[in-house]
C-alpha cells in the first residue's frame, strides 16, 4: 500500500499541477508554439499579403483622416467588414477580403454595427453630405443617434508629424516614395480634420464596386 501513491521520475501530472511556476512556463510554451503554427503561415499566404487589384495606399490627407477615424473611436459603431451572405452583399456590396486591408494599420474589420458598415461608403455620398452629416448627423438622417463632430472643422490637421508617420507605414509595407513622403506636409496644408475624415471615407471600397 505504501507504494501506491508514489510517482515516478520526470514531469508527472502531480509535479506539474502542484508547481505554479512550472505550470506557467509550460502553458506559455504551448501558447507560443500554437501561435507560431497559426500566425507564421499567414505571412506567406499571398491572398493575405498582396493588395487586391486597384487598391492604392492612402494619400497624405487620407492617412490623417484614418488616424482621426481611429482616434475618435468610429470603429466602435461602424464595422468595415461585409460578410459573404446575400443580405450583406445586397445592402453593402461585394464581401470583404483580406487583400483590401494590407495597408491598414490596424485593420478596421469587426462585428459591431450601431451604424452601417462603411467598407463601401466611398463615393456613395457627396463631400458636402459627409460634411453636414459629421457636423450634425440629424440634419441628413433625422433618426440618427450618432454624436456630432463639429469641432473637427475647427481643428487643423497635424501636418508636421505626417512624414514620420508615412515612413513608418512604408516600413510596414505601404509603397510610398521618398517624394510622396517629402511632399506630404505641403499636400495637407490648410486642411482641417473634417476634410481629412471625409477624404478617408470617400476612398473606402471604391476599387471593388
Amino acid at each position: 500500500m505504501s507504494n501506491i501513491n508514489k510517482t515516478g521520475g520526470g514531469l508527472s501530472h502531480e509535479k506539474i499541477e502542484t508547481n505554479n511556476f512550472l505550470m506557467i512556463v509550460l502553458i506559455l510554451l504551448v501558447l507560443l508554439f500554437g501561435g507560431l503554427v497559426e500566425i507564421v503561415p499567414l505571412f506567406f499566404q499571398k491572398s493575405l499579403t498582396e493588395p487586391t487589384p486597384g487598391l492604392k495606399p492612402y494619400t497624405a490627407l487620407q492617412v490623417l483622416g484614418r488616424d482621426i477615424y481611429v482616434r475618435e473611436g468610429c470603429y466602435n459603431c461602424h464595422s468595415q467588414m461585409i460578410r459573404p451572405f446575400r443580405a450583406e452583399t445586397l445592402r453593402y456590396g461585394p464581401y470583404s477580403v483580406a487583400g483590401e486591408s494590407v495597408y491598414d494599420r490596424p485593420f478596421q474589420w469587426g462585428s459591431k454595427r450601431t451604424g452601417p458598415d462603411l467598407a463601401r461608403v466611398g463615393g456613395k455620398y457627396s463631400d458636402e453630405w459627409h460634411r453636414i452629416h459629421l457636423i450634425n448627423p440629424r440634419d441628413v438622417v433625422p433618426e440618427s443617434n450618432m454624436p456630432a463632430y463639429s469641432w473637427l472643422e475647427k481643428s487643423p490637421v497635424d501636418a508636421a508629424s505626417l512624414p514620420t508617420h508615412m515612413k513608418g507605414l512604408r516600413t510596414l509595407g505601404a509603397p510610398y516614395s521618398d517624394e510622396e513622403i517629402a511632399q506630404a506636409s505641403a499636400n495637407v496644408k490648410g486642411k482641417n480634420e473634417l476634410d481629412a475624415v471625409i477624404a478617408y471615407l470617400q476612398v473606402l471600397g471604391i476599387h471593388r464596386k
